[in-house]
């Protein structure tokens, strides 16, 4: 669900003083796009959110998540956004959220 060399990558990239706060603008901006996607019902800006939400899913190794969102992506640029499963998209964040936040720092070593 996480790909940890991904986030221990990411703390060596940044420094491990600045990298909480890059997680937690990440969680941050990642929920602002998720209260985008629940905003937009007709999904005018579904490949575009999900784009966003791919990216930084992989920037923080959020493997599931970003499959996901990347497999959502294709759908909406093909013009298939009514069959994008948000439901999955999102459980998966929650999921992986869960997972970050809990074996973060038995990972980073």
């Amino acid at each position: 669900m996480i790909h940890w060399p991904r986030v221990r990558q990411l703390r060596d990239e940044v420094g491990a003083d600045e990298f909480d706060e890059v997680v937690e603008i990440f969680l941050d901006e990642v929920q602002e796009v998720i209260a985008r996607l629940h905003a937009d019902t007709a999904r005018q800006d579904l490949e575009q959110n999900l784009h966003f939400l791919k990216g930084s899913a992989l920037s923080l190794g959020f493997e599931v998540f970003s499959k996901l969102c990347q497999d959502g992506e294709r759908l909406a640029v093909s013009g298939k956004a009514t069959k994008v499963d948000l439901p999955e998209i999102l459980a998966a964040f929650d999921a992986s959220k869960l997972v970050f936040q809990a074996e973060l720092k038995d990972n980073l070593h």
